[in-house]
């Protein structure tokens, strides 16, 4: 992985769990309060899935590409 993917990757996670926290400390009912953290998770889930699949098409390319490289050169 180069280095914007781990950025991008770290700030995802920070970003969630920075959410996470927030909504953890905030002054609600605890009803409210895992609802809010049902949301977040799903939305956690959801970035986790798009970078997996940003990732998979990546490494498709690359396979394509050095397939295609293999081809040219026999």
């Amino acid at each position: 992985m180069n280095n914007s993917g781990k950025i991008i990757t770290a700030l995802v996670i920070g970003a969630a769990v920075g959410a996470v926290l927030g909504v953890l400390f905030a002054p609600d009912k605890g009803s409210e309060t895992r609802k809010k953290i049902n949301e977040e998770g799903k939305k956690m889930s959801d970035a986790i899935k798009n970078k997996y699949n940003e990732m998979k098409e990546k490494m498709n390319a690359v396979k394509d590409d050095m397939e295609q490289q293999a081809e040219d050169f026999a």
